[in-house]
């Protein structure tokens, strides 16, 4: 599924965005429940990503807590 952003700002992504997430955890020595404390959001949350759905709003902390621009999610190098 691609990335898309519909009237209520969820982004819609597939399972690439789910593995691109846990290889940048496993790169930076993170675990999902590290990130969300540092993101300042729930690990269901990040949990959301896997069921194909996050906000706009957490995506952009999620990118911030782990020091990469959105345009890491998007690169095709896992």
């Amino acid at each position: 599924m691609s990335k898309i952003k519909n009237r209520y700002n969820i982004l819609w992504f597939g399972e690439d965005m789910w593995k691109k997430l846990n290889h940048i955890l496993i790169e930076k020595g993170m675990t999902k429940k590290e990130l969300a404390e540092k993101a300042g959001i729930s690990k269901n949350t990040i949990q959301n990503i896997r069921n194909s759905k996050i906000s706009f709003r957490n995506m952009v902390k999620i990118a911030d807590a782990l020091d990469v621009s959105l345009d890491e999610f998007r690169k095709d190098n896992t």
